[in-house]
C-alpha cells in the first residue's frame, strides 16, 4: 500500500482488476438484457452490482490454485 497522496504500480493494478471486474458486470447485463429482451428498468444498477460481484467470485473461483 502506497502513502498518503501516492499511487504504487500495485495500486494501479488493484484499480485496474476492479475496474475490469466493473466492466464485466455490465457488459454481462447488457448481454443479459439484449439475448433475453429483458428490461431491468430502475432495477439496472442493482443487476450490474449482482452481475460484477458475480463476475469477481467467478475470477477468483478459477484463481484458486491446489
Amino acid at each position: 500500500m502506497s502513502g498518503v497522496f501516492t499511487v504504487s504500480n500495485e495500486d494501479i493494478k488493484k484499480i485496474g482488476i476492479g475496474a475490469l471486474i466493473a466492466g464485466a458486470g455490465a457488459l454481462a447485463t447488457y448481454a443479459i438484457q439484449a439475448i433475453g429482451a429483458l428490461d431491468f428498468g430502475l432495477w439496472t444498477p442493482i443487476v450490474v452490482a449482482v452481475c460484477s460481484v458475480a463476475a469477481n467470485a467467478i475470477r477468483k473461483w478459477m484463481a484458486n490454485k491446489p
